[in-house]
């Protein structure tokens, strides 16, 4: 198989490529820096911006199949940066993988899409689409989505859309980083009443997971036009966790919080602040962030176990051992 993988050089995107190189696909890598874990590789790199269409184009070439990974995450910034990237930019690989007559595409989602502040126990994939949201990056995701999956079928192209869950394990260079930082600090704070159960998704089962529903993707398949949930099977207590990542770290539990409530309060102040007086940087809350920690969310992955054959391989538990390294070396200052 010929594959392209954008972003391949970014979180996901990496363990993606590291999996179809170690089962012999030829691949190439469309992303803004080269890593050298890629070079390691002996991929195809292409340098480029997801928002440069004719980059994108070029890049998708007598592609066999498309993984687009890469997007901009996070919870505050411009409209226009966000929907650039994530909803133009796919759009862009959308196009190309129709001119070149790429026969699949598959799009990284994610369960924010259909986030609609209130806690999700167990939700399937037939819960629609909010009226409104609380933050760009769902919403620029959500339409990229939309897109994707409308474009299956037209130019004899098949599409899916995976909604990974909460990524997580080693390499990662956001999520659990900050939270040690903030956690050592002294600014880390539990939000709500500490039982909300979440959603996860080790970042190897992730990438699996990604191959898999590629593999079974075809234009007659159940596969076809669907999105699915990407998680543990079962769900955790999001602080507990935390704390359990503190105590491998080697950093104390956390002794404080502040009520759901309030912490949606606070999150509209800090959102007010930060647009009036054009602050650099991100709020330290948000409403949306504020009800993401505060509320249950937690998705069944039953179609995807039935459609293509999603199972995590690596447990919580071992992925817990294996990240564990990271946790010390991180509260230790190291890179």
């Amino acid at each position: 198989m010929k594959t392209l993988v954008t972003g391949g050089g970014g979180f996901l995107g990496l363990y993606i490529t590291e999996q179809l190189a170690e089962r012999g696909d030829e691949v190439r890598v469309f992303c803004r820096n080269e890593h050298a874990r890629l070079k390691e590789l002996g991929v195809d790199w292409h340098q480029g911006d997801i928002r440069d269409a004719e980059a994108v184009t070029k890049a998708c070439t007598d592609c066999d199949i498309v993984f687009h990974v890469a997007a901009i995450p996070g919870i505050w910034g411009p409209w226009k940066l966000f929907h650039s990237v994530n909803t133009l930019g796919t759009r862009n690989v959308i196009e190309s993988c129709r001119q070149h007559r790429v026969p699949k595409l598959v799009y990284t989602s994610s369960p924010s899409v259909i986030y609609d502040d209130r806690d999700h126990i167990n939700i399937d994939e037939s819960h629609p689409y909010p009226s409104r949201y609380l933050c760009h990056y769902p919403h620029s995701k959500a339409l990229a989505e939309k897109e994707v999956l409308s474009a299956n079928g037209v130019d004899d192209l098949a599409t899916v859309s995976l909604r990974p869950h909460l990524i997580w394990g080693p390499r990662d260079g956001h999520l659990i980083p900050r939270l040690i930082k903030r956690a050592q600090s002294g600014r880390l704070r539990r939000v709500g009443d500490g039982t909300n159960l979440i959603s996860m998704a080790y970042v190897e089962n992730v990438a699996a997971a990604h191959l898999q529903a590629a593999d079974a993707l075809t234009l007659e398949s159940a596969v076809a036009g669907q999105a699915y949930f990407i998680n543990e099977l079962e769900p955790v207590n999001l602080w507990q966790w935390i704390d359990d990542l503190l105590a491998r770290a080697g950093v104390p539990p956390l002794g404080k919080s502040i009520s759901a409530k309030a912490a949606k309060r606070v999150g509209a102040v800090c959102e007010s602040a930060y647009w009036l007086f054009r602050l650099p940087g991100e709020p330290p809350m948000t409403r949306f962030l504020a009800s993401q920690l505060s509320r249950s969310h937690h998705y069944d992955t039953s179609r995807a176990q039935r459609d293509f054959g999603y199972s995590p391989q690596v447990s919580f538990d071992e992925g817990m051992s294996r990240i564990e390294p990271e946790l010390k070396a991180l509260a230790a200052g190291q890179p």
